[in-house]
């Protein structure tokens, strides 16, 4: 989620896309989020593991 939600930002970013930005930053900042949760130990959608 998080590499989709950065070459959506570089595709924006070149292009000029603002819907293209937007959704990069919202992709990267919820990768993110789940990472550090799962990073945790935090079981995330009721899961602990992601496998």
């Amino acid at each position: 989620m998080i590499v989709l939600g950065l070459i959506l930002l570089l595709i924006g970013f070149l292009t000029g896309i603002s819907i293209l930005w937007t959704i990069g930053i919202v992709l990267v900042v919820v990768g993110l989020v789940l990472a550090l949760l799962g990073a945790t130990g935090r079981a995330v959608g009721g899961r602990k593991y992601w496998y």
